[in-house]
């Protein structure tokens, strides 16, 4: 087996966390398969992949050699399909991944849209409120709400979130609105664990950054919930503006102390090829882009 098909073998396990399931992708016995990449780990002297009774996964070495085979693969793909004169149409499996709530409202709409503009591309979709591992969960382009630190990954901001507080108008008016972020140690709150929301409050007062501790009556882990219960009166929330906005339109919330709001979260598409990206993450980055931009008044 040669180098490149070596790269092929290795980046299927690594992606599938199987060397069972990479057999029955590539077609190859799983002999085969253990030989290829016992065989790149022999060619590049280091171990490539932890292997459990329960799951494999790449090594910091594999980790590495796994970004680079899927794009020297990737470019290996669109080689071979310009020469038989497909142009470097984007093509293949897209896996992307948003928050859930954010992905649902804005992210899932783009991705419909994409398929119905991309024939040749296949999409699988992961909402989920956590910070994934691009290289260890195969992801080619993921939506990140927050500040990124320093990293590997290359990204396009496509807008920014408020993080905003929340009241019901009815409790309010029963128990007063805060006229600045001290008076909130007065009051009732939501925490919301899976985002903004905390125990600690951040605010900005001119040059100044104000912490204030809150204790809440309820504390959940989802924004929907969160919302609902402020919705209903027990308390002021914080959470994201498009968390929120369906119920500020329709006067069921007020959004309260804005002018003490922290900085706007900046919203990124972040993906690993940089440059040298594929041509369906390429085309992907493009529409995406364009869409979230266009979105972010709604926010």
């Amino acid at each position: 087996m040669d180098r490149f098909e070596s790269l092929r073998v290795f980046a299927a396990v690594a992606e599938g966390q199987s060397f069972a399931a990479a057999a029955r992708r590539l077609k190859l016995s799983p002999p085969a398969v253990t030989r290829a990449v016992a065989a790149l780990e022999a060619h590049v002297g280091a171990r490539l992949l932890h292997r459990t009774t329960r799951i494999v996964r790449p090594t910091e070495a594999g980790q590495g050699l796994y970004a680079d085979a899927r794009r020297i693969l990737a470019e290996l793909e669109e080689a071979e399909a310009a020469a038989g004169g497909a142009a470097r149409a984007p093509k293949g499996l897209l896996t992307v991944t948003a928050p859930a709530s954010f992905g649902r409202l804005f992210v899932a709409p783009i991705v419909l849209d994409f398929l119905a503009s991309q024939p040749g591309v296949q999409v699988r979709l992961l909402l989920l409120d956590r910070v994934v591992d691009l290289i260890d969960e195969g992801i080619d382009v993921a939506v990140r709400i927050a500040a990124l630190g320093d990293s590997s990954l290359s990204a396009i901001r496509v807008g920014g979130m408020r993080s905003v507080i929340c009241a019901a108008p009815a409790y309010l008016k029963a128990r007063g609105t805060p006229a600045g972020p001290a008076e909130i140690a007065g009051h009732d709150t939501i925490a919301f664990t899976g985002g903004s929301g905390s125990a600690e409050w951040a605010f900005h007062a001119g040059n100044r950054r104000v912490v204030v501790k809150t204790r809440p009556r309820l504390t959940v882990n989802t924004a929907e919930v969160a919302v609902g219960a402020a919705v209903a009166g027990h308390g002021l929330v914080r959470v994201l503006s498009y968390q929120a906005a369906a119920a500020v339109r329709e006067k069921r919330l007020k959004i309260i102390l804005s002018d003490f709001e922290p900085p706007p979260a900046p919203i990124h598409l972040v993906h690993l090829e940089g440059r040298r990206a594929s041509a369906k993450v390429r085309a992907f980055l493009d529409f995406s882009a364009e869409r979230l931009r266009t979105a972010a008044p709604a926010w």
